[in-house]
């Protein structure tokens, strides 16, 4: 593991109404060299201790008490944007997966993960990729293909170049910045790049609605 490496822990806060699972994840992450600074039983406590904390990583199962999982998600990333919300649920049905992927979960974890598999989840979304639980993947990716079916009327897709169409595929792998750029034998730069263009393009913000889009279009198969 590379955290000893780390110049400062990733800052995480973990939402979860059940308090013996709450303070084992707790434990596994502080044991893993992550920095926990909250914990919520509930939505309303995860939503006003948010600020003050300053998360990079949100682990956050989805049915709490009032506000939902969903709705902490969607709240706490308009207060910040930069944070990174990994979903750790119970739930691997579809329609939740979906709905936290909606709101802009970048991470979606079944609590049948081991614990290490939460630690490079958690690692891994602070990076700034997208992880989910194998099999959950296909089941949203499946979903959202048939949502942007162009015979249902999709949109159309905005003129991409070659080459960011193939960054653009990466990205929706969950694939991170510097993979891309061993893998195409590019500068890190050259894919930032490509990235904040086909942005642009696409009247996007963030890589994060960037990936939901690919993932729309079904950019993530070859």
């Amino acid at each position: 593991m590379d955290s000893d490496t780390d110049p400062q822990p990733i800052r995480v806060m973990v939402v979860d109404d059940h308090p013996m699972w709450r303070d084992a994840v707790e434990r596994d992450l502080q044991a893993a060299g992550f920095e926990v600074v909250a914990v919520a039983a509930n939505g309303s406590e995860a939503v006003a201790r948010f600020p003050a904390a300053r998360p990079q990583v949100v682990v956050l199962d989805l049915q709490i008490p009032a506000p939902n999982g969903v709705e902490v998600t969607a709240e706490v990333l308009r207060h910040d944007p930069s944070a990174r919300v990994l979903i750790l649920s119970a739930s691997g049905e579809q329609t939740d997966v979906l709905e936290a992927v909606k709101a802009g979960a970048t991470g979606y974890l079944v609590k049948s993960a081991s614990r290490d598999e939460l630690i490079d989840a958690v690692r891994r979304v602070a990076r700034g990729d997208t992880v989910f639980t194998p099999g959950l993947a296909g089941l949203v990716l499946g979903e959202f293909r048939r949502l942007s079916d162009p015979s249902a009327g999709g949109v159309d897709r905005p003129q991409l170049t070659e080459r960011e169409t193939e960054v653009l595929k990466m990205v929706a792998k969950g694939m991170s910045y510097k993979q891309i750029a061993d893998r195409l034998f590019l500068s890190h730069r050259t894919v930032q790049n490509h990235v904040q263009n086909t942005l642009r393009k696409l009247q996007m913000h963030n890589r994060v609605e960037l990936t939901r889009w690919a993932i729309e279009q079904g950019l993530d198969h070859d």
